[in-house]
């Protein structure tokens, strides 16, 4: 549909087709519905209509069955309205896009879940001491023989000053 023509004929089915599904189509099997694409090939011959209905899997075939046998009313308007010679044959198709992003939630969730648990493994099982900085390391035999040696030397600085 790399056609620029084609493509407004699509996006001018889609308008008609929601319209009609909106304000004159009245059959109470018709659930929900919202027309996500419409596809047209590129001799303008074929036009396949995706759709979306809210609701559980008996309300899509009940609008299943509804759309099918508004078909020809649609149809006509479309072609009433698009004032073309050739009138494209309508093809209603339910659109898989609910279910991919049903299944995408779940599946970003399930890696949520264990994201979670593993930081929290992470903060209970760690491996080091709580500051994991090195610090120098005297004995204490050491540092009693440095404080007293750094006295003596510091007593006898002040005396060489004296004399």
């Amino acid at each position: 549909m790399s056609n620029p023509r084609v493509r407004k004929i699509a996006d001018r089915i889609q308008v008609i087709v929601a319209e009609m599904l909106e304000r004159r189509i009245k059959d109470p099997r018709l659930g929900f519905v919202t027309v996500t694409d419409v596809r047209v090939t590129g001799d303008s011959q074929q036009a396949s209509i995706f759709y979306t209905v809210l609701g559980a899997e008996e309300e899509l075939a009940s609008t299943a069955a509804a759309l099918e046998s508004a078909k020809g009313v649609i149809r006509s308007e479309v072609a009433k309205q698009l004032g073309m010679r050739i009138v494209p044959s309508l093809t209603f198709i339910p659109d898989a896009l609910p279910e991919s992003a049903r299944a995408l939630d779940e599946v970003l969730a399930r890696a949520r879940q264990q994201d979670e648990e593993v930081a929290a493994r992470r903060v209970e099982a760690y491996a080091g001491e709580a500051d994991p900085y090195k610090k120098p390391r005297v004995a204490d035999d050491e540092l009693e023989d440095e404080l007293a040696g750094g006295l003596e030397g510091a007593e006898e600085l002040d005396g060489d000053d004296r004399a």
